[in-house]
């Protein structure tokens, strides 16, 4: 899960402050150093932190809520809209003939996220070549053609000059009726001034219409010091954060990016050209917080035989609570596939889940589990599936034998499938997570937190 630290962190102090009785001033700086404390264990820039926290504790203290909402919701608002300021307001490649460069430095995944954004291009019914203007890596142009040869777009270069602007020159007869064209520069280990000008130059000869920052989500707090020095010489337009599946620390790159003021376009969340999406700040902060993204769960539903009619309901029945041992088998067995799992751990809604168990919701180890479920479900009537109520400690023991597991492991699957149950009825309770979950639904996301109706 991206994040997972900070995600862990921020909903254990959503958690605190949802159950408190009482908010004061000690209640809000305890839960300012613990912020503070999160933002900081994931590499966010310490002024950032800083200011950050800062507004919330002078809001939290000075505001008042509006007539019939408990201070506890309105200060989750607060925090909510604070850090929602820091990821940016979100925008959108558009879908338009164009010609895209793409800078960073070296080992940031610039070429396998030029692959990525061809694949995006593709999906959408756009023509896509590459341009490769890396003339200083070893291997970059096989890299390059090879990736043009996985998602099929098209490719030009020279092999073995070393003048990135000739090669942009001599691509334009080759690229003239690609609808999008993806130029692919130079990295180096660290910023120079060499490096700098190159891209300053080739920026010149090539004319993008977007010049694409690509950082890698591990880099940590240097990360701004380069991204501001990209943003002088070429004027970047968007960001594109890779890896982010692979670290709880991407707190340095999206503070460079809050220092750069450019959008966040997409992130990278696997090393296959398909683990790619659209940056939406208010979904992705929605999922670290654990409020679930219905919308996304339904985009999920739909990569699976289910139609839209039967993908509404199966959302609404993980969304709701309201299903039995039948309709978990049934999701279960339609969304029982690595990559659609870790989609679906990071779009359904965790509400009060401790952060303790939160290290049993990874993809690998659900997937180990479920499978083993499974096989016990199978040795279940359907009147147990769909009434699990009725099943006891007679009922345990023959289902074990039957399934070649052990009692242990059967009652294992009733204890999981209660916990979710009783985590949707803890959520229903939360008025916060429930305008949330409203407003997904409704398609109203300017504002999560309103309740004024």
């Amino acid at each position: 899960m991206v994040l997972e630290n900070l995600s862990s962190s921020l909903r254990d102090v959503f958690r605190k402050i949802s159950g408190s009785g009482y908010i004061d001033k000690e209640t809000i700086r305890e839960m300012i150093k613990e912020i503070q404390r999160a933002l900081l264990k994931a590499d966010v820039n310490v002024k950032l932190t800083v200011e950050l926290t800062k507004r919330i504790q002078e809001r939290s203290e000075n505001e008042k809520p509006p007539a019939g909402m408990p201070p506890q919701d309105y200060i989750l608002r607060i925090v909510y809209e604070e850090l929602l300021g820091i990821l940016g307001k979100g925008s959108q490649l558009k879908l338009q003939k164009q010609k895209i460069m793409l800078v960073g430095l070296y080992a940031n995944g610039k070429t396998t996220t030029a692959g990525k954004l061809a694949r995006f291009f593709m999906k959408k019914g756009l023509t896509t070549g590459f341009v490769a203007c890396d003339v200083h890596r070893p291997a970059a142009y096989e890299q390059l053609k090879t990736i043009s040869e996985q998602c099929g777009a098209k490719f030009f270069g020279i092999k073995g000059e070393k003048d990135p602007r000739k090669i942009y020159k001599a691509s334009k007869q080759e690229m003239k009726d690609v609808q999008v064209i993806i130029v692919d520069t130079a990295g180096r280990d660290s910023l120079d001034d060499e490096l700098l000008n190159e891209i300053s130059i080739l920026k010149k000869d090539v004319e993008p219409d977007e010049v694409l920052l690509v950082i890698d989500a591990t880099i940590g707090q240097q990360a701004g010091p380069q991204a501001k020095a990209l943003m002088d010489a070429t004027g970047i337009t968007g960001t594109i954060i890779s890896k982010m599946d692979g670290t709880g620390k991407a707190g340095g790159a999206l503070s460079a990016v809050a220092e750069t003021g450019s959008p966040i376009y997409m992130i990278g969340i696997g090393e296959h050209l398909d683990d790619f999406e659209i940056f939406n700040p208010k979904k992705f902060l929605s999922r670290m917080l654990g409020l679930g993204d219905a919308e996304a769960l339904l985009e999920i539903a739909e990569e699976t035989d289910i139609n839209p009619e039967d993908a509404e309901k199966t959302v609404n029945k993980i969304m709701s609570g309201k299903f039995n041992l039948m309709d978990m088998y049934d999701i279960w067995e339609r969304f029982a596939k690595p990559s659609v799992m870790k989609k679906l751990f990071d779009s359904i809604p965790l509400g009060n889940i401790s952060s303790s168990k939160m290290k049993m919701l990874d993809p690998e180890s659900a997937q180990n589990r479920i499978e083993k479920y499974r096989v016990i479900m199978d040795s279940m009537t359907y009147k147990e599936l769909e009434n699990p109520d009725m099943i006891n400690a007679k009922v345990i023991k023959r289902v074990a034998i039957g399934s070649g597991k052990t009692e242990q492991d059967v009652r294992g699957l009733l204890k999981e499938y209660k916990g979710m149950k009783e985590n949707a009825k803890m959520m229903r309770g939360n008025r916060a997570l429930k305008k949330m979950l409203k407003n997904h639904y409704s398609g109203d996301m300017q504002n999560p937190f309103d309740f004024t109706e």
